[in-house]
């Protein structure tokens, strides 16, 4: 496999894991709920709830927190979300991606709006940031899981597309709708799973002097903020 060096940021992700987790649990309560919304609460006839609740338990979403979010879903009075991407120039030319799920799009856009006037960058029109990425599944296994070839071996075997060792962690990499199949079949194979995550890519990075980046990631920062937004992808080297 052609190694990746897409990991630069592992330690400053690793730091802000705790907040990195609660992102991912506000997320896959409002995918439950949208899913619930759309196709009933019986996963059973319920694809796309189906597929919500295997993401679910792969991030150790407690149980209680979905069935209650089910019930909630259900009601009436409960507003669906609407996922959204925004693509932003930072500062220097590098693209941001910021994936979006919300119940009031004008406050969103507004948001944004906020953010580049108070950050820099700038809104950019659909398609011009996000074809130089690529929608990935992405897997992180702790060093002392095994020897770096063995976990290769493991890894390949349960359909990953690519594997990299950093000094961190082992990073796979996966087709993105394959990314919770790998996991359980990593898992089966015995190995523990740090991490998983659907993430895009950067096909090309931009590389930025120290002024430009502290710049690009005070924007980044505030984006992350933002109750609406899950994740933030950047092509900054």
């Amino acid at each position: 496999m052609a190694g990746h060096s897409k990991w630069a940021n592992i330690k400053h992700k690793k730091e802000r894991a705790d907040a990195k987790k609660g992102k991912i649990f506000s997320r896959i309560v409002k995918e439950i709920i949208s899913a619930v919304k759309q196709g009933g609460p019986d996963p059973k006839s319920n694809a796309k709830l189906r597929l919500v609740l295997q993401k679910a338990k792969a991030a150790n979403l407690p149980a209680d927190n979905i069935e209650r979010n089910i019930k909630k879903a259900s009601s009436s009075d409960q507003a669906d979300y609407t996922e959204m991407t925004y693509e932003l120039y930072g500062h220097g030319g590098v693209g941001i991606l910021v994936e979006v799920m919300t119940d009031n799009k004008n406050r969103t856009a507004s948001d944004m709006r906020i953010a580049t006037n108070k950050r820099g960058g700038t809104i950019a029109s659909p398609g011009s940031v996000a074809f130089n990425f690529d929608q990935k599944g992405v897997i992180q296994l702790e060093k002392s899981v095994g020897e770096e070839d063995d976990v290769f071996l493991q890894v390949t075997d349960a359909g990953a597309e690519d594997f990299e060792s950093t000094d961190e962690a082992y990073m796979v990499v996966t087709a993105p709708d394959q990314l919770f199949e790998v996991k359980e079949k990593i898992e089966t194979a015995g190995l523990t799973c740090a991490d998983a995550s659907l993430e895009m890519i950067p096909k090309n990075s931009v590389e930025c002097d120290e002024e430009t980046k502290k710049s690009n990631e005070a924007l980044i920062a505030w984006l992350e903020e933002l109750d609406d937004v899950d994740a933030v992808f950047h092509n900054m080297q």
